[in-house]
C-alpha cells in the first residue's frame, strides 16, 4: 500500500512525458509527410511509436497510418527507403520505372528531398509559435495603466487592494504606468504595508495594503527544489528560518546567502499554514545578452500584491510574440549548448529522457496551461535537435544534399552507410551521457 502513491506519480509522469511527445512527434513527423506528397514523393508508412503496431489503417493515397507499442517516436518511410531512418534500398529502387522512381525519396528532385526533410523541423517551430500565440490571445497580456484586475488571495492579516483600483501613487512616489509599480517597489523598504494612492471609483483616496512585490509564489519550475518540496501557486511565504518577509526580494537574498543550506518556510496557504523545509540549487540561468548567471535558487517567481487587468492581444501581435518566444528558446539552447562545451556551465544542463519526463509531468501537475506551454518549449527543442548536422537527423541529411547541391551528384552509397554508422554512434553516445546526468546529477 506504502508503494501506491510513489506507482500513482510514476504512471501520471510517464503518461504526461508520452503525450507530449506523442503530439511534438506527430507534428515533426506530418510535416515529413505533408510535404513530401505535395512535392510528389509516396509516403508508405506514417508511424507514431515503433516495435509492434497496435493499430493501422491505409488511406487512399496508399500511405499505412499506424500506432505502435513504444511511445518514444516516429518516422515516414517513403518509397524507396530501407528504414525509418530513410536509407537507400537500392534493389527497391532499381525495381521502380521512371515515373514511380520520381515518387520515391531517393528519385525526387534534389528541392524535393531537402523541403520534405526540412519540414519536420519547421512543423516543430510552427506548432510552437501556433501554441504560444494562442496561450497570449487567450489569457491576453497586462494592461499599461496600474489598474487592479483581481486582489491576490491573502491571509486574513495581510490588507489588499480592490479590484478596479488605479494605482497613481505607492509611498508618495507618482505612479503611471504598471512598469512603474515595479520599479517603484524594486527601491522601497520591505514593510507590512505601504501607502496606496489610487482611484476607487473615481474618487482619489489613499489606502495602506501589503507590499507590492509580495513573497507570493506565481509560479513553480519543474524540476525545482521548490516543487520537490510540494510548493503551489498561489503560496505566500511568511517566514524563512523563523525571521518574517515581507517581499519577496527579502526571500531572495535569504535563498543566495543559505548556500544551499537547508531553508525552513513558513507557507499560508488557502487559510492553513505549513512549514516547509526544502534546499536551494545552484541552477545555470540564461541572461538576455546570452551568457548565463549561476546562483542558488529554490524555483519561483513572485507575484505582485494583485493580478494587473489584461488586455487583449490580436492575432498578428500574438504570431509576432510567438516568434519571438520561440527565438529566445533557440537562441539561449545553443548559448547554453556551448558554454556546457565550454566548461562554464555544468553539462548536467542537459536533460535525458528521464529528466525530460519529470519535467512533463510537474509541468503536467501545475494544470493544463503549464502543461501546453512545455509542449510549445520541448518542440522547439526537439526541431533545434534535428537540424544539428548529424547523419540519421534532418540535419546531416541536409548535409548531406548541400554536398549534392555544391558537387553535382550525392555521396556515394558506401560513404553514406559510413556516415550513418558515425551519426547513430553519436548520437546514441549523447543519449547515454543525457541519461547518466539524469541519474547521478542533483
Amino acid at each position: 500500500m506504502e508503494f501506491i502513491p510513489d506507482f500513482g506519480g510514476i504512471a501520471f509522469t510517464l503518461l504526461a512525458f508520452i503525450a507530449a511527445l506523442s503530439v511534438i512527434v506527430a507534428i515533426h513527423e506530418y510535416g515529413h509527410y505533408i510535404v513530401g506528397r505535395w512535392s510528389g514523393i509516396h509516403a508508405e508508412v506514417f508511424s507514431v511509436g515503433f516495435g509492434p503496431v497496435l493499430f493501422s489503417r491505409t488511406d487512399r493515397h496508399g500511405t499505412r497510418w499506424q500506432i505502435a507499442a513504444l511511445p518514444f517516436g516516429g518516422y515516414v518511410k517513403f518509397l524507396g527507403d530501407a528504414d525509418a531512418a530513410s536509407g537507400k534500398d537500392p534493389a527497391a529502387i532499381d525495381a521502380l520505372d521512371v515515373e514511380e522512381r520520381r515518387r520515391s525519396m531517393h528519385g525526387a528532385p534534389l528541392w524535393a528531398r531537402s523541403a520534405t526533410v526540412a519540414a519536420g523541423p519547421v512543423f516543430n517551430f510552427i506548432l510552437s509559435i501556433l501554441i504560444f500565440a494562442a496561450v497570449l490571445m487567450i489569457a491576453g497580456r497586462p494592461a499599461e495603466a496600474p489598474v487592479v484586475g483581481a486582489p491576490a488571495a491573502l491571509p486574513a492579516d495581510m490588507a489588499t487592494l480592490q479590484a478596479g483600483d488605479l494605482i497613481t501613487s505607492i509611498e508618495g512616489q507618482p505612479i503611471a504606468t504598471l512598469t512603474d509599480v515595479y520599479t517603484v517597489a524594486r527601491d522601497l523598504e520591505p514593510a507590512e504595508t505601504v501607502v496606496y494612492g489610487i482611484e476607487r471609483d473615481g474618487t482619489a483616496m489613499e489606502v495602506s495594503a501589503s507590499f507590492p512585490l509580495l513573497p507570493i509564489v506565481q509560479s513553480v519550475a519543474p524540476q525545482s527544489a521548490a516543487i520537490a518540496a510540494g510548493l503551489q501557486q498561489g503560496d505566500v511565504i511568511r517566514a524563512v528560518n523563523g525571521t518574517p518577509v515581507n517581499a519577496f526580494s527579502q526571500l531572495r537574498i535569504a535563498v543566495d546567502d543559505s548556500a544551499g543550506e537547508p531553508l525552513a518556510l513558513s507557507v499560508w496557504r488557502e487559510g492553513e499554514t505549513m512549514d516547509i523545509t526544502l534546499s536551494p540549487r545552484r541552477t545555470d540561468l540564461p541572461l538576455p545578452d546570452g551568457g548565463f548567471e549561476t546562483r542558488w535558487l529554490i524555483g519561483i517567481t513572485g507575484g505582485l500584491v494583485f493580478d494587473p487587468e489584461t488586455v487583449r492581444v490580436g492575432p498578428g501581435a500574438a504570431l509576432v510574440a510567438g516568434v519571438e518566444q520561440t527565438i529566445f528558446i533557440v537562441r539561449s539552447s545553443l548559448s547554453g549548448l556551448w558554454h556546457m562545451i565550454t566548461g562554464a556551465i555544468s553539462s548536467c544542463n542537459l536533460q535525458g529522457p528521464i529528466g525530460i519526463a519529470e519535467t512533463s509531468g510537474a509541468a503536467a501537475s501545475q494544470g493544463i496551461g503549464d502543461f501546453i506551454w512545455f509542449i510549445a518549449v520541448l518542440s522547439t527543442a526537439v526541431g533545434l535537435l534535428n537540424l544539428f548536422p548529424i547523419p540519421v537527423l534532418d540535419g546531416g541529411h541536409l548535409l548531406f544534399h548541400a554536398y549534392e547541391a555544391v558537387s553535382g551528384k550525392p555521396p556515394s552509397d558506401k560513404a553514406l552507410r559510413v556516415f550513418m554508422t558515425v551519426g547513430l554512434t553519436l548520437l546514441l553516445s549523447l543519449m547515454l551521457f543525457a541519461l547518466t546526468n539524469d541519474i547521478f546529477c542533483p
